[in-house]
């Protein structure tokens, strides 16, 4: 099907196209527009254009906007899973529950659109602020550029696209190459919205050509962007003053303490390192389990990873499927064998079959093989012993990323050690890294990136604060 952009609530045809295949059947799935600078200047301008209209929304109009938008998901829920799975080979069932997050996030977005505001500022408690009256309050920016990965085709846009709207700003959203159905997609609904015409507005194409302009542009006063830290740095680099919220890489890690349940470990690091083929920014990458425990969670983890169902991503009961690129896959493939090359064991996996790379398990992997140090974002997890949870700190320390960590322990003084010593955005106490709920602050430090995703703390970014001052004298 050929696509058209999204401009100021009209779609338009573009010059060039380029063709859009499935990762896992190889099928052609659509012709995809590619967006020259014009295009883009034009997004731009018209979401400009409705920043005066859209500011001038209530709460109340830009909470009932998102909950049709909410309406409107729901109705079509399964249409929208399907291209999901379609475009990005993620399984359905997990397309259908990232669809189910999708519209809570948006449900969310409603919700705070009403609780926006600001407070009041006790001017008399400085002594020379008597008679004074002052408050502040939260105004939107104006023209949000949104820059979205494939992983997550409508929750991380929703992510973006919500807050924008509840907090009163325009949108240009630019979604991954791979995946830009789900963006047409959210287009056709908001189209049926009373969202005011250009406050969305869709381009596809080049990283480079529409990126560019997006970052470049003294009219857009806002980028939030998840994706890769080069890419991320180079944004930051050319934004100049303008707001920049960056989502960048990870390569989360786990400590399981002696004393805990096994089986439940097993259970849920299955889920976070194989869920979206290891797809996930926080997916669990890095297992880090006292020596005592290693033999005897290595033989269940393994036995659980043979029982993961491989195959086509529109099977209900497909649990892993193909990568979203070949060269995505020969390029993990390439990880794992450098890393037992140089002496890592490899207990699971590590192959390409039938298109689809394998759940993949590691162990005694030296901390600087890639597979270690860097994000693999493919189905790999190591596995390493460790003779004390303090070692197992310094292990996830030793990162340039810090977005999310974990540790199972049943020790209350251990748990409260690790949640402080643990350089991340996020500490998950008896749980995976890979945990997240839509509401939550969600963001990370070092190489992680800046700024807050979670629906309350994206709309405080996405705002600026005005502080007014009355003198009563």
């Amino acid at each position: 099907m050929k696509q058209k952009l999204y401009i100021g609530g009209e779609w338009k045809e573009t010059e060039e196209y380029s063709e859009l295949f499935s990762p896992y059947s190889k099928d052609k799935i659509g012709d995809i527009p590619k967006a020259e600078q014009k295009d883009v200047e034009s997004a731009v301008e018209a979401a400009a254009a409705a920043a005066e209209e859209m500011e001038g929304l209530t709460a109340f109009a830009r909470a009932a906007i998102l909950e049709q938008l909410v309406s409107l998901f729901t109705e079509r829920k399964e249409e929208a899973a399907r291209i999901i799975a379609l475009e990005s080979a993620k399984p359905l069932k997990y397309a259908l529950a990232e669809i189910e997050r999708t519209i809570e996030t948006y449900k969310f977005a409603a919700e705070e659109a009403k609780r926006l505001s600001g407070e009041m500022i006790p001017m008399d408690a400085a002594k020379g602020g008597a008679n004074r009256l002052a408050y502040t309050l939260r105004e939107p920016l104006g023209v949000v550029a949104a820059i979205t990965p494939f992983n997550f085709p409508q929750n991380l846009v929703a992510h973006k696209v919500g807050p924008a709207i509840a907090a009163g700003n325009t949108v240009v959203l630019k979604p991954a190459s791979q995946t830009p159905l789900s963006a047409f997609f959210l287009a056709e609904l908001l189209d049926q919205t009373d969202l005011p015409k250009g406050a969305f507005n869709l381009v596809t194409g080049s990283g480079r050509t529409v990126g560019d302009v997006l970052v470049e542009s003294e009219k857009v006063k806002m980028v939030t962007f998840t994706g890769s830290p080069a890419v991320g740095k180079g944004i930051r680099d050319k934004a100049g003053l303008k707001k920049v919220a960056l989502e960048l890489g990870s390569n989360a890690g786990l400590i399981v303490d002696e004393g805990v349940d096994i089986d439940a470990v097993v259970e849920k690091a299955i889920t976070g390192a194989f869920s979206n083929q290891g797809q996930v920014c926080i997916s669990l990458q890095r297992i880090y389990i006292m020596e005592s425990l290693m033999k005897e969670f290595l033989t269940r983890f393994q036995a659980a990873a043979g029982k993961l169902i491989i195959g086509d991503p529109l099977d209900q009961q497909t649990d892993i499927s193909a990568m979203i690129s070949t060269q995505e896959q020969e390029r993990a493939v390439s990880w794992v064998q450098e890393a037992v090359a140089a002496g890592a064991t490899l207990i699971a996996g590590g192959e390409v079959t039938d298109g689809v790379f394998q759940p993949t398990i590691l162990s005694n992997v030296a901390s600087d093989a890639k597979v270690s140090c860097q994000e693999v974002f493919a189905p790999v997890v190591i596995v390493n012993p460790i003779q004390s949870v303090e070692q197992g700190i310094q292990e996830i320390n030793n990162s340039d990323f810090g977005l999310q960590a974990g540790i199972f322990t049943n020790d209350i003084k251990t748990a409260f050690t690790a949640s402080r010593r643990l350089q991340v955005g996020g500490v998950l106490i008896n749980d995976i890294p890979t945990f997240r709920v839509d509401q939550m602050p969600y963001g990370g430090v070092k190489e992680s990136g800046n700024g807050k995703e979670g629906l309350k703390y994206a709309i405080e970014e996405m705002t600026e604060m005005k502080l007014v001052i009355w003198n009563q004298s």
